[in-house]
């Protein structure tokens, strides 16, 4: 499970226009429309085509708890792309991203400061070029500690450095211990 990966996709689909299929049936109707074929699909969840079809055509209805996970992920994961793909780019352009945690925090900076990690609940606005990061971040791969990297040097600029009107000598923020964490865009 990816913390941050997970924030940013719950973040992203807040902006559906429609909700996603939520019965067994439907959703694989979804996904054989999307894959253009049963084929596909029964790959895809790892079971076969025939039980595929069966779903497809209502004969069954309700799936183990591992596949209606991996139904539902998938599902989630290909639903209305334009408009996910529309939240991202406003995001990253004029909009940028809101994050909302609760972790230990602490900094490096010069000797004779209280640089000492301890556990905040902060909830601050990060300007658009650090939403265009977590998002293209996240789109090429990186884990959970680069998207947290990100998101400790957008606190950093923000909230420490308020955007270099003080605590110019900070240099570095550590998240550890991210005990909440949310994104709203």
């Amino acid at each position: 499970m990816s913390l941050f990966g997970d924030g940013l996709d719950a973040a992203v689909q807040k902006a559906f226009t429609r909700p996603a299929p939520k019965n067994a049936p439907a959703q694989m109707r979804y996904l054989v429309k999307q894959l253009k074929g049963t084929r596909a699909v029964a790959q895809l969840l790892r079971i076969s085509q025939r039980t595929v079809e069966r779903y497809v055509k209502d004969q069954i209805k309700k799936p183990r708890p591992d596949l209606a996970a991996r139904l539902e992920a998938e599902v989630k994961k290909r639903w209305q792309p334009q408009i996910r793909a529309r939240a991202r780019q406003k995001a990253a352009t004029t909009g940028g991203i809101v994050i909302d945690t609760r972790a230990r925090i602490g900094y490096t900076a010069p000797i004779g400061t209280t640089d000492e990690a301890r556990l905040r609940h902060l909830t601050v606005a990060l300007p658009p070029h650090y939403a265009a990061r977590l998002f293209d971040a996240q789109q090429a791969g990186a884990g959970d500690q680069q998207l947290q990297q990100i998101a400790a040097e957008g606190l950093k600029e923000v909230y420490f450095q308020d955007n270099g009107r003080r605590a110019g000598q900070l240099e570095e923020v550590r998240l550890t211990e991210v005990e909440h964490l949310e994104f709203d865009l």
